[in-house]
């Protein structure tokens, strides 16, 4: 996983609530494997048409958004259904952070899991963040981990709120299985001790 330590990019707004995981990825792509470009179905029934065009005037599909690392949206985005597909769809895309008053619950914990930043500021702050960057196409956000604050274009720092063991392993680009093998010359001996006092265990093998 991609550490996260800071991020000045431009800013994409998508300011509208409880944008559930099937809006960002509908349920039929997620068999398809992640080497198909996951970039490729987010927000796809707001992107194409039924037969696979592009509809015109979709912001994420307009310059300079295309290249936006930072997403602005409204209140409880995420919600809906478990599937990490939505991650893998807006990480693919190019998002490394998402700002918003709310998230939910499990979907924010999937990004953190995935390397994806889930910001939560107050709703007015978002609003008025979102409304700038619509009247301002290509206006860029900075994002300090570390310092955990968010410098909107008019300059203030606006700080935020992240699970201590989570922003440590962002930071460091550790998912779980990393903080595992951390351990792993701990794990190896364990294994060794209890292999020998049970060394039956190696035989029914």
């Amino acid at each position: 996983m991609q550490p996260f330590i800071s991020l000045t990019a431009i800013a994409a707004p998508y300011y509208f609530p409880d944008i559930d995981t099937d809006k960002l990825i509908p349920h039929r792509f997620l068999r398809k494997p992640l080497s198909a470009g996951y970039r490729n179905f987010l927000f796809y029934d707001q992107r194409f048409t039924p037969e696979g065009k592009e509809k015109p005037g979709f912001i994420l599909d307009r310059d300079p958004y295309r290249c936006a690392k930072i997403l602005v949206t409204g209140d409880n985005f995420g919600c809906g259904s478990t599937r990490e597909g939505a991650i893998y769809a807006l990480y693919d895309f190019g998002f490394r952070a998402i700002i918003a008053p709310g998230f939910g619950d499990i979907f924010k914990s999937n990004c953190l899991q995935n390397g994806l930043l889930p910001v939560v500021l107050p709703k007015t702050i978002v609003e008025n963040l979102s409304a700038h960057l619509e009247q301002n196409p290509g206006t860029t956000v900075a994002i300090d981990l570390d310092a955990q604050s968010v410098t909107t274009p008019d300059g203030l720092k606006h700080h935020f709120d992240i699970d201590l063991s989570r922003k440590e392993q962002l930071l460091a680009g550790l998912d779980d299985i990393g903080i595992t093998l951390k351990h792993s010359e701990l794990i190896d001996q364990f294994e060794k001790r209890y292999r020998s006092r049970l060394p039956w265990l190696d035989r029914s093998a």
